[in-house]
């Protein structure tokens, strides 16, 4: 194959690429409430866990874990963090917490492989996951959503993400539930 030949490829299948991210971003932004497309704070009463919530942070950037760590902390969470999946899935196990956030690529295991042990798990299977990415494809947030995850977040994210995405999966008494 010619390089010209090869160079129309390529671009013919990142046009197409494009394409389908594009049309599964929108079936994912028409899928949510119109209180979460429009989440300027005002329009969201944020509702509040109750105090001493335990969240897992599972990442392997220090800087994720530090600020995720510090807006939790300052709203009264109690925050568990792991550099890679085997590690949170250790301290999931030991520690039942409330929440857990997931990054998707993570060193040794994925945060796919990750989700997938603690849906089998009958001790961690009910806490809700909420699975983050750098990663702009919305057909990842399409297969996170498919495989057992109860929202996605996408890095970076702003304070008001991180409450947007925990009072989604908050009860009317201010505990988290799965978003089944």
């Amino acid at each position: 194959m010619s390089f010209l030949a090869r160079l129309r490829q390529l671009i013919d299948e990142r046009r197409a690429l494009r394409e389908a991210s594009a049309a599964a971003a929108e079936t994912a932004a028409a899928s949510r409430p119109a209180a979460v497309r429009n989440e300027r704070r005002e329009e969201v009463p944020r509702k509040n866990a109750q105090e001493g919530t335990r969240v897992l942070v599972i990442d392997d950037s220090a800087t994720i874990l530090a600020m995720l760590g510090r807006i939790l902390r300052q709203n009264q969470y109690d925050v568990l963090d792991a550099v890679d999946a085997e590690r949170g899935l250790q301290l999931a196990r030991a520690h039942a917490p409330a929440l857990i956030f997931l990054d998707i690529v993570l060193p040794g295991m994925s945060g796919f492989e990750a989700l997938r042990q603690l849906r089998r798990d009958p001790i961690t299977r009910d806490i809700p996951v909420i699975m983050m990415s750098g990663n702009e494809m919305a057909t990842e947030q399409f297969y996170v959503q498919r495989i057992g995850a109860d929202d996605f977040m996408k890095k970076p994210f702003s304070r008001g993400e991180v409450f947007t995405r925990i009072n989604r999966l908050l009860n009317e008494e201010g505990t988290l539930r799965r978003h089944l």
